[in-house]
């Protein structure tokens, strides 16, 4: 299967990439760039890191879909915010482009982080514009540059596409999380309140999961992040949704070492993919 690697990302995409499928997984990277000199402890780190999301659902590319993997960890740049989405409070001067700090920034989780975990960190310094200039074209302009292309890509070829934005979440909210202390389902799929992707499919994916025995929130707490904001557009026939995984299913979130219930979700990933590539392999009013 023909591969693209860059220092940024990888792109696995089938020679005849037969289904109008394109999934992306922006935080299973853990690469630490030469520049990323954090203060927080690697454990701490570790906790926004996506682990081995890329390998539960590469079963998509054996049916025909495109999947792109970020190397790079969401705590050197986050490729699911805004690129303007800046936080002044992280920088030695003045940020000279135009910025939109969300209340993710104010909460320490914007495009770079400020904090590893809550009251821990992420650096004993100030961030040069320039070492933000370089995160932004070395690693997150490339890796959503290959994410638009592999949609337009498929949306020329089928005239639409069906794009999954691949994440993880902790089994409990922390205090920099709306829903701090607050228990997590299994799966939380996500279309930004039926504005990315039509809600039939999303709750389609969702009963599924279902099905297959796992408890699954629809936009709660996550409603859907930049990526799916970026690239949803259902009336064009561009369909995308987030679909975040608890943890604690499938490996330790102390050590991130895999636990036994990692071959019985990865089963479950491929079941439900199989049945996913039936389903969007029919006209698209199959799922309403």
């Amino acid at each position: 299967m023909p591969r693209r690697d860059t220092p940024a990302f990888f792109v696995d995409q089938p020679a005849d990439a037969a289904l109008a499928l394109v999934l992306d997984s922006p935080h299973s990277g853990f690469t630490f760039p030469d520049d990323f000199r954090p203060a927080a402890p690697v454990e701490a780190i570790r906790t926004g890191w996506d682990a081995y999301l890329d390998d539960l659902w590469a079963h998509a590319t054996t049916l025909g879909a495109t999947l792109i993997g970020a190397h790079f960890p969401r705590t050197y740049i986050d490729a699911n915010r805004a690129a303007d989405d800046i936080d002044q409070a992280l920088l030695d001067a003045r940020w000279p482009h135009p910025g939109n700090p969300s209340d993710y920034s104010r909460r320490g989780q914007g495009l770079i982080r400020r904090f590893a975990l809550p009251g821990v960190p992420m650096y004993d310094r100030k961030l040069s514009v320039a070492e933000v200039e370089n995160r932004l074209d070395t690693y997150y302009r490339p890796y959503r540059a290959a994410v638009a292309e592999a949609i337009e890509q498929t949306v020329a070829r089928h005239g639409h596409v069906w794009h999954i934005d691949l994440h993880s979440m902790k089994s409990r909210g922390n205090a920099m999380n709306l829903d701090a202390g607050q228990a997590r389902p299994d799966f939380v799929i996500s279309d930004r309140m039926g504005t990315t992707s039509d809600p039939a499919a999303t709750a389609w994916i969702a009963a599924k999961f279902r099905e297959l025995g796992y408890a699954v929130n629809i936009n709660d707490p996550y409603k859907g992040g930049d990526i799916v904001h970026s690239y949803g557009a259902p009336r064009q026939r561009r369909h995308s949704i987030q679909i975040e995984i608890n943890r604690a299913i499938y490996m330790d979130e102390a050590t991130c070492e895999k636990t036994p219930r990692y071959a019985q979700l990865k089963a479950d990933i491929n079941r439900f993919l199989d049945a996913f590539a039936q389903r969007i392999g029919q006209p698209e009013q199959a799922f309403s």
